[in-house]
């Protein structure tokens, strides 16, 4: 039952963001979802409907990679969604952290999407 509630309260809360959050052409929409054991990350341009590259912490590339956590594996995969968002021409987004508290896992995304030189 209390799992339940949290997650009703995360879609509220998520709901009532994208209210405001709206990701253009020039600047996507980056939406982080955690799971218990991965977390994923996509660019969105709202107005067409599409993805413009997504990243997880099941990429192959990642898969591999030795981390010391799921706060580091985030932050990499923040750093590689960065990497590849300034390879496809996006430098700049609107953060979506998804109804989720911005902190721990959602917060190193966004540090390490920084840190590769994504702007929001």
């Amino acid at each position: 039952m209390v799992q339940k509630a949290s997650l009703n309260s995360r879609q509220r809360r998520h709901r009532r963001v994208r209210k405001r959050i709206f990701g253009t052409a020039e600047r996507p929409r980056l939406a982080v979802y955690r799971s218990l054991r991965h977390i994923y990350a996509q660019l969105i341009i709202d107005g067409e409907s599409r993805t413009v590259l997504s990243v997880s912490s099941l990429d192959p590339q990642l898969r591999t990679a030795e981390v010391d956590g799921k706060s580091d594996m985030a932050r990499r995969v923040g750093q590689l969604l960065g990497e590849r968002a300034l390879a496809a021409g996006v430098e700049a987004c609107v953060f979506d952290r998804g109804g989720y508290l911005y902190h721990g896992r959602v917060a190193a995304l966004a540090e390490g999407a920084r840190a590769a030189g994504l702007k929001f």
